[in-house]
């Protein structure tokens, strides 16, 4: 069977300007991730361990063809000697370890920041896609269809309809949790076709490439959560993440994530400065229609027009939850909407909730204080404790 990695192109977005500017601004910095599945799975994730080490071998075969440089050297916001460094780039198998504990599989990846951090999202839509392999493909894909169609159908019937003030856009961003490629790839492919006017791309550069839709994404977790143990007080470690981007950046990708250690620790941090540099804000935790009103105010009481700014939204999202919040926000600032696992894996059986995330850097903790309980990812409670109460955050 092909292997399920087919191209180093196949990742997010989001990886590639925050590997750009951890090169750029941190090249020294060492880190940690570690696979962790935070739902009960239908068979033992432990059973998929020899799987999931011949598809990671494979995958550290493959480099970045030259046309896949030629169309990242495209993107306006990647510079030249980060393409070429890309022209160099191989993974390293000495930095992951791939094991079961008991019913549990274990990936760890440990080493170089710049090396290190790539592995995830490749990781991720491995480990699915092979969980899936188990079940019966055929039916799975007819209910998936099905399912794909309706959500057309409610498209098209809602853009019938007037629209508010600032257009209702959606984008894929399913390529983690994905139920396997071809799925992923006909979805994209129906919505282009479908509903063009609403679906305006795809986090998965590969698909973007292929179909000539428009690559999107700006920054993870993982980045601003690498600056807590960077040389900066903790109490700056939002600031100077922000800083050292709109350095890197100079105004592209200005979509800054919210909920490291929860909104309102964010919007005090998120000053006029930051409010004026960038474009908007991202939501991926807790109540959205909350956090939505709470960054327009924010706007607000800094004097800034919302209807300048832009809201996106990719927390756990479906169709009809999206336009829920277009319906709230629409007329009063610009929107965004990225689906992932409700337009990749919605295909009748239970997806697997499954992250890898930054648990160590420069050998210190570091954590996501989450607006949703649940969510907190740290093996260092004492930390947990002092950065909660750093940032007054208690959830």
């Amino acid at each position: 069977m092909a292997p399920i990695v087919k191209s180093l192109l196949e990742n997010d977005l989001y990886k590639f300007p925050m590997w750009q500017t951890m090169l750029h601004k941190r090249p020294e910095a060492t880190a940690e991730y570690g696979f962790v599945c935070r739902n009960t799975p239908e068979y033992p994730l432990a059973e998929l361990v020899a799987d999931v080490k011949l598809e990671l071998e494979q995958l550290c075969e493959l480099q970045f063809g030259e046309d896949e440089l030629e169309f990242l050297s495209g993107l306006s916001y990647l510079k030249p000697d980060f393409i070429e460094f890309l022209s160099l780039f191989r993974f390293k198998p000495k930095y992951l370890k791939v094991y079961a504990e008991g019913e549990r599989l274990r990936i760890d990846a440990a080493g170089p920041q710049v090396h290190v951090m790539n592995f995830e999202i490749f990781v991720l839509y491995i480990v699915s896609e092979l969980y899936f392999r188990r079940f019966d493909q055929a039916a799975l894909l007819a209910e998936g269809r099905s399912r794909l169609q309706e959500k057309v159908a409610l498209l098209k019937a809602f853009a019938a309809q007037p629209a508010a003030t600032h257009p209702f856009e959606f984008f894929d961003f399913g390529l983690r949790r994905r139920a396997w490629g071809s799925w992923q790839e006909e979805v994209v492919q129906t919505l282009s076709t479908e509903v063009p006017n609403l679906f305006k791309g795809t986090s998965n550069v590969y698909l973007a490439k292929k179909y000539g839709l428009k690559p999107i994404g700006t920054m993870a977790h993982e980045y601003l959560q690498s600056y807590q143990a960077h040389i900066v007080r903790l109490r700056e470690f939002q600031r100077t993440a922000l800083e050292d981007w709109a350095q890197e950046f100079r105004g592209n990708l200005g979509i800054a994530l919210t909920d490291t250690i929860g909104m309102d620790a964010f919007l005090r941090d998120f000053d006029l400065y930051f409010a004026k540099l960038f474009d908007g804000l991202r939501h991926d935790s807790g109540d959205p229609a909350l956090w939505g009103e709470k960054a327009i105010a924010h706007y607000q009481s800094l004097k800034i027009d919302p209807h300048t700014k832009r809201l996106v939204f990719s927390d756990g999202l479906d169709i009809t939850k999206a336009i829920a919040l277009y319906r709230q926000f629409g007329g009063r600032i610009q929107l965004g909407f990225g689906i992932g696992t409700n337009l990749t894996n919605d295909l009748g059986a239970k997806p697997l909730n499954i992250v890898m995330k930054l648990m160590r850097c420069n050998g210190d903790p570091v954590a996501k204080l989450s607006d949703a309980p649940g969510k907190t990812l740290c093996d260092d409670p004492t930390f947990v404790a002092y950065l909660r109460q750093i940032f007054n955050h208690y959830v």
